[in-house]
């Protein structure tokens, strides 16, 4: 399968299961969601997650169409990825694209996670944006 043919599918998914990998190694897979954008995959996430420590540290990456749980069909695609943290201004940009993708419950999430922010003192930074562009394989 091409990297276009992976994009093409993953990018309709309602959930993609990112992998993300740990200093010693070991994987670890998180049910996401997802927009397309052009050539590439983006998602949003709490900055301080630990997905986004570990890409600070490794950027590989796979993604895969999967359940709200996470949960991956027998034979459902699987693609290697690199992954890049978005600027402020990118996330921005995200954030309206996903908002606008999920709906209702993407405005409702995505305003409880900036109240969230707001009240932590964490500076108010409520979401950090991904990019995942797909890699031959």
């Amino acid at each position: 399968m091409t990297a276009s043919t992976a994009l093409d599918i993953l990018g309709s998914a309602k959930y993609i299961s990112l992998t993300t990998y740990r200093a010693d190694g070991t994987a670890v897979a998180t049910p996401v969601w997802l927009a397309r954008s052009g050539d590439a995959l983006i998602l949003i996430t709490d900055p301080n997650s630990g997905k986004v420590k570990r890409l600070r540290s490794n950027p590989a990456v796979l993604v895969s169409p999967c359940d709200m749980r996470g949960r991956v069909k027998p034979g459902a695609v699987v693609a290697s990825g690199v992954a890049s943290l978005q600027d402020a201004e990118q996330t921005e940009v995200s954030v309206a694209v996903i908002t606008r993708k999920y709906g209702l419950l993407g405005r409702i999430l995505t305003h409880m996670s900036e109240r969230r922010a707001r009240k932590s003192g964490s500076g108010g930074v409520a979401h950090c944006g991904i990019t995942v562009r797909l890699t031959a394989d």
